[in-house]
């Protein structure tokens, strides 16, 4: 029973070149990884360079709705806002422009774009609605003011024909006046697919402008959003291979499904003879010798990258899904489908790692990861907690005064930038100088975080991953220690014996590397099995 026991294990842990020199049992797992790398990696190819069309057109179609519709626009976003203007009469110029540049759009776009239309085809109106108080009246010379918070909202309804020469009734003074809202709807079709050989996509563009006068600062801001959807075509004919390639696509990515539920089902197996062999080695333990296999050699047959390929083969068969549906202009979720796809890849190439260990020169990185994370995870929950505090500190007192910590992300970027050395200088020079108190608080601050984090937090860093990666090397050169399961693959002659075991009351003994009890046991007890 020892003896097949001893086989079947290591037959387990043999690599796949090895398990077909032993008996010529063809790898069919690497094999399909290796195929599944290839057409993981074209199909990603093939969707990013179509995603790359999509976003592009989104972003250029914005572009140019921008230039036509907002005036005096330079080409380049003031801070978040497209511009700001700040007269009265900038802001009835602004608004009048967008109603007369809607009004002839087909005579000035150069792109494929229209006015959208209902199911029954008729021309949907553009939408300007005014946000005020009810009430407003401010008297700043008198410091006195008189305002109801109320907010009333009117709209109105336009279609390109009316608003010619159309003079918009305000009804509501400066003081009053919160904010504009003008929408409208509008279709495009992107036609940049065609050159990937793909069916081109039909676009409704809901577009958003903004004339924001919240603040009451003396400053409109002006802001332009789209947001663009994608559908099928309704009626449309195309002649040459784009067609085709459509067709190809879709059972490309149906092969891709077929050869991950393949993975999936090989890894399963894997994991479930893995726990069978467990099973029978806890039990050849427990019978034998009494006690229990220690945590490090049952992690042995828990294999991580087993659960990691199956991780990535189910993304990629609902990133594969989704891809045939976006193909198939059922959905326009291309965001999503990036990221599953974009994951699944990671992995699947991360996954190469594992027969990249089975070499003994190559395998020192996951070696080194695995004795280091531990303790690198528990030096990051410390180092956290006071990265965290200057992330706060920052936030709360030099958010009003420097760009780069007006909000809880910006400030746990920059502190990342400046631990990393980056960009140290022009964060000190951009802190408004006109607070001294504050000023002489952003030195203080910014000192002490690096000092701290560079000279003490990052060294330790490196220092816990360098003893880890040490360790390694020695053992790689000395010889690791052996656990229980090592000894009985190895017949060591350390291991105890079946036959002529028996049990004595000894001091257990703690290995760094194995968390079982160990027993000494006299010369007489052992024999090699």
């Amino acid at each position: 029973a020892a003896a097949l026991l001893r086989d079947d294990l290591k037959y387990y842990f043999m690599s796949p070149c090895e398990k077909y020199r032993a008996r010529r049992h063809i790898p069919w797992k690497m094999g399909v990884q290796i195929l599944k790398i290839v057409m993981i990696t074209t199909q990603l190819v093939l969707f990013g360079l179509n995603n790359q069309l999509v976003v592009s057109y989104k972003e250029e179609n914005t572009m140019a709705l921008k230039n036509l519709f907002i005036k005096g626009y330079s080409g380049v976003d003031e801070d978040d806002f497209s511009i700001a203007v700040y007269t009265q009469r900038d802001v009835y110029d602004s608004l009048f422009y967008v109603l007369d540049q809607y009004s002839q759009l087909g005579e000035l776009s150069v792109g494929a774009i229209s006015y959208a239309e209902d199911e029954d085809g008729l021309l949907l109106p553009l939408t300007v609605c005014k946000e005020y108080y009810k009430r407003g009246s401010l008297k700043p010379s008198d410091e006195a003011y008189d305002i109801d918070a109320q907010l009333e909202t009117r709209m109105f309804f336009f279609l390109t024909f009316l608003i010619v020469n159309f003079k918009l009734p305000f009804g509501a003074s400066s003081d009053e006046e919160n904010k504009d809202l003008l929408t409208f709807n509008l279709k495009g079709i992107n036609l940049q697919t065609v050159r990937s050989r793909e069916l081109p996509d039909c676009y409704s563009f809901y577009v958003m402008i903004t004339f924001d006068n919240e603040s009451h600062s003396g400053k409109v801001k002006l802001y332009l959003d789209i947001d663009a959807e994608s559908s099928a075509c309704r009626d449309w004919k195309i002649s040459g291979t784009a067609q085709k390639n459509t067709h190809y696509l879709l059972v490309f990515d149906g092969f891709v499904i077929l050869v991950c539920i393949i993975s999936t089902t090989l890894c399963t197996r894997s994991i479930i003879l893995a726990v069978r062999l467990l099973q029978r080695f806890s039990q050849f333990f427990q019978e034998h010798f009494d006690r229990k296999v220690c945590e490090d050699d049952q992690k042995e047959f828990l294999n991580g990258w087993y659960v990691l390929v199956i991780v990535s083969d189910v993304l990629t068969i609902i990133g594969s899904i989704l891809k045939m549906e976006i193909q198939a202009k059922s959905l326009t979720s291309y965001d999503v489908c990036s990221i599953f796809l974009g994951t699944s890849t990671l992995l699947v190439w991360v996954g190469v790692i594992r027969y990249l260990g089975y070499f003994q020169k190559y395998n020192v990185l996951i070696l080194t990861m695995k004795a280091a994370f531990p303790k690198v995870l528990r030096f990051c929950c410390c180092a956290g907690m006071i990265y965290l505090g200057y992330t706060f500190c920052g936030w709360i007192v030099l958010g009003p005064y420097h760009e780069k910590f007006e909000g809880l992300s910006r400030v746990a970027e920059c502190l990342f930038s400046l631990l990393n050395g980056d960009d140290m200088f022009t964060t000190f020079a951009q802190l408004k100088d006109k607070n001294i108190l504050v000023w002489l608080f952003s030195r203080a601050y910014l000192y002490s975080f690096i000092s701290l984090f560079i000279y003490m937090v990052l060294s330790l860093f490196i220092a816990l991953i360098t003893d880890s990666y040490e360790t390694i090397k020695k053992y790689q050169s000395d010889g690791f220690p052996l656990t229980d399961l090592q000894k009985f693959l190895r017949e060591h002659k350390d291991f105890p014996v079946v036959d002529d075991f028996s049990e004595k009351d000894v001091e257990p003994k703690c290995s760094t590397f194995c968390c079982c009890k160990r027993y000494d046991s006299s010369p007489s007890d052992l024999i090699k099995l």
